[in-house]
């Protein structure tokens, strides 16, 4: 894809290195077989999940999301330093996400830079963009 810079970024990106992980960074989370699978939290709505998702992530809506933290937590096994990769469509959802899961004890969390729409012009142009 032309247009992005060598970590799969457009250019002029404003990446939070601290606070996002790159489509290419989960790519290599996913298969590190030394760890734990990391968890991909997909914080958009029903309607943007049923139009495309990525394998293997799980839907949890931003505007539910703090009604439903004991269930997350239960989830990952009280596990809180597990990795989890939060993700919506162009990463401003899921950088608040990020935020409000580090508030609530979560200590290995990132936003995917670019949401689902990066991973699909970098990662998997089978994913649909809108």
């Amino acid at each position: 894809m032309t247009g992005l810079n060598q970590f799969g970024l457009p250019a002029g990106y404003p990446h939070r290195p601290e606070d996002e992980t790159t489509p290419r960074e989960l790519v290599q989370l996913l298969r590190d077989a030394s760890g734990v699978r990391p968890l991909i939290l997909d914080v958009r709505t029903q309607p943007e999940w049923d139009i495309c998702r990525i394998d293997g992530a799980r839907l949890l809506p931003l505007q539910e999301l703090e009604n439903r933290l004991d269930e997350l937590k239960a989830e990952l096994d009280d596990n809180l330093d597990r990795c989890v990769v939060v993700h919506c469509h162009h990463g401003r959802r899921s950088l608040t996400t990020t935020y409000m899961l580090r508030a609530a004890g979560f200590t290995n969390v990132t936003s995917l830079a670019g949401g689902i729409h990066l991973w699909s012009i970098d990662i998997d142009p089978k994913v649909p963009t809108y």
